[in-house]
């Protein structure tokens, strides 16, 4: 029988030890109801303001303050939230940040007529939410699961944020026409129910409270994962040195080199997708001569896709590692981007070449979010691991305003939301995009560590995260 007065690498090698039983598939089944709700309610609006748009004869200004105040909102409630969720805990955080989302999505309901105002302030909380609700989210699932799991499992885990985007298109084809958009806008509310379950049903991350120095909590939580009494798991003693804080300016100081890697990764591969999702079928109505709608069909392909990739991406990880897999998918697509630039106007068969190459870029561009997101945390380690995630979230949703900022540029184009393509840009725009996964690429082979297989620690240096989990338990 194990005593008390171990340690905490006793603790938390009998926690990685743990299967994959009935609870640990509860709390992944409402953590991935999180990813799904949250943006689900993220992308509602796109629905809701194809038929506003007209009703209220929005400017475009006013559409795009209340299409990209959600942007904004998700840089600063990643920030913060992350922040918050490695010193409060990230159960709350989750439960708070899923709360703020779905309220402020079901109040869209009701709005007054015009009030385009009150609608851009919800959508910024929104936004804000949504990151604040998934950030410590991932955090918990990369932190539950056990090493010789996790680079499938978290991997798989990103799965369901393509899911919530596609639940939002299904929900607003169904809905729109039966319910109007005060209908649809008011199933918003839905994420709070999500939320709620996360109160009630999901733990603590055992990991954190080792960190935190609440071992007594720490152990029951292992316990509990094992099945076992309480005295049957190591109680540790000796409190951390230096326990999770909310301080930003930590994530750079403690290695700068993953603090650039995970800016680049999450920045790059954000305005990489952004900006063919932007320009795509733009270029696509250019190359057929077919109306917006008949050219934005071709991108259920390249959506699609993306999705398969994330998918692959789950299977293949745990046999590439993650800095391997990154490396390889960030060159891929690069030259599939290249490629889908050169090729812009060639048809094959009736079909765009275009469409073909974009789909291919998706599928690793996409497919790499399956790859960095939990690569972020793991890298980090406990203490730092929901600021990191934070920080990644908020470079994800810079890339998608630099996305577009860049292509106008290069089009010459006075709009910075949505520039129009044109022949003569189609190219270098797709350099561009391809020069931002290059970096990406380079990212993962100069600043990167590999974390496959290996147990994630308490503290904060990335080369000290990544521990050989202990060959007495048995890991693989």
């Amino acid at each position: 029988m194990l005593m008390a007065g171990q340690s905490s690498d006793d603790l938390l090698a009998m926690f990685d030890s743990a299967p994959l039983n009935r609870r640990y598939w509860t709390t992944f089944a409402i953590m991935s109801a999180v990813f799904v709700l949250d943006f689900f309610d993220f992308f509602l609006i796109a629905f809701v303001m194809s038929v506003i748009g007209r009703e209220w004869h929005l400017t475009y200004g006013q559409g795009a303050l209340i299409l990209y105040g959600a942007g904004l909102g998700a840089i600063i409630g990643s920030l913060v939230w992350g922040a918050l969720g490695d010193r409060f805990g990230r159960k709350m955080q989750t439960v708070s940040g899923t709360f703020i989302c779905g309220i402020s999505a079901g109040l869209i309901a009701f709005v007054p007529t015009g009030a385009w105002v009150l609608l851009a302030l919800l959508r910024f909380f929104v936004g804000f939410g949504l990151a604040a609700g998934v950030t410590p989210a991932l955090t918990i699932v990369v932190e539950m699961t056990p090493t010789r799991w996790r680079t499938g499992m978290t991997s798989f885990y990103i799965v369901f944020a393509s899911v919530g985007t596609l639940l939002a298109s299904l929900t607003s084809a169904t809905l729109l026409n039966a319910f109007g958009w005060r209908g649809v806008a008011a199933t918003g509310f839905v994420a709070v129910i999500v939320g709620l379950l996360v109160w009630i049903f999901v733990p603590e991350s055992a990991r954190w409270l080792t960190a935190k120095g609440r071992f007594a909590e720490a152990r029951d939580e292992v316990a509990n994962q094992l099945g076992l009494p309480p005295a049957q798991v190591p109680l540790p003693t000796v409190p951390p040195a230096t326990q999770p804080r909310a301080s930003l300016a930590e994530l750079y100081s403690v290695n700068p080199k993953l603090f650039w890697q995970t800016v680049l990764i999450w920045g790059g591969s954000a305005t990489a997708a952004y900006g063919y999702y932007l320009w795509g079928p733009t270029i696509v109505a250019l190359a057929l001569q077919v109306q917006p709608a008949a050219a934005a069909a071709y991108f259920i392909y390249v959506s699609a896709t993306g999705v398969i990739g994330k998918i692959i991406v789950s299977l293949i990880a745990p046999a590439m590692g993650r800095r391997l897999l990154g490396v390889a998918f960030g060159f891929l697509a690069v030259v599939a981007l290249v490629f889908a630039g050169y090729y812009n106007g060639v048809l094959v068969g009736g079909f765009p070449l275009f469409v073909l190459l974009v789909a291919a870029s998706a599928f690793f561009v996409e497919g790499g979010f399956s790859n960095l997101a939990p690569y972020t945390v793991e890298q980090y380690g406990v203490r730092l691991g929901a600021r990191s995630s934070g920080l990644g979230q908020a470079a994800n949703g810079v890339g998608k305003i630099l996305g577009p900022l860049a292509l106008a540029l290069l089009a010459g184009s006075d709009n910075i939301i949505a520039p129009q393509a044109t022949s003569d840009a189609v190219f270098p725009a797709f350099v561009f995009l391809g020069a931002v996964m290059l970096a990406v690429a380079l990212a993962y082979v100069f600043l990167g560590v590999e974390t496959h297989g290996r147990a994630i620690a308490l503290g904060a240096d990335g080369e000290e995260t990544a521990r050989q989990p202990r060959a007495a338990l048995g890991m693989r």
